[in-house]
């Protein structure tokens, strides 16, 4: 399963949210690969401060109960005043269609 999609960083954040990433808390990423998460990236637009998202999971249940685990939850928190969030502190995201994938030597 592939998903793509934005999310928002405030504009004069762009520094910290990278910081926060390089130094992603072990147990989250413990979550992520116990949820099957085997790629995840994130790129950042800096004119508009739009992030662009791109994941790899083994499948859309396992990646849906990452948002319920209380790191997850605890992350939310942590990076909510550097973000756009929902009322739950959740990232405002935006879905986004794959239009075109291709993988070498398939």
């Amino acid at each position: 399963m592939r998903k793509a999609f934005k999310m928002r960083v405030h504009p004069d954040q762009h520094d910290e949210y990278y910081k926060r990433h390089q130094e992603l808390w072990p147990e989250l990423l413990a979550v992520l690969n116990a949820h099957g998460v085997v790629t995840y990236g994130i790129y950042l637009d800096k004119q508009s401060s739009e992030l662009f998202a791109f994941l790899e999971a083994s499948d859309e249940e396992q990646w849906e109960r990452v948002a319920a685990t209380a790191i997850n939850q605890k992350w939310w928190t942590y990076m909510a005043p550097i973000m756009d969030t929902n009322s739950d502190q959740s990232p405002v995201t935006i879905a986004l269609d794959e239009m075109f994938f291709i993988k070498g030597g398939e």
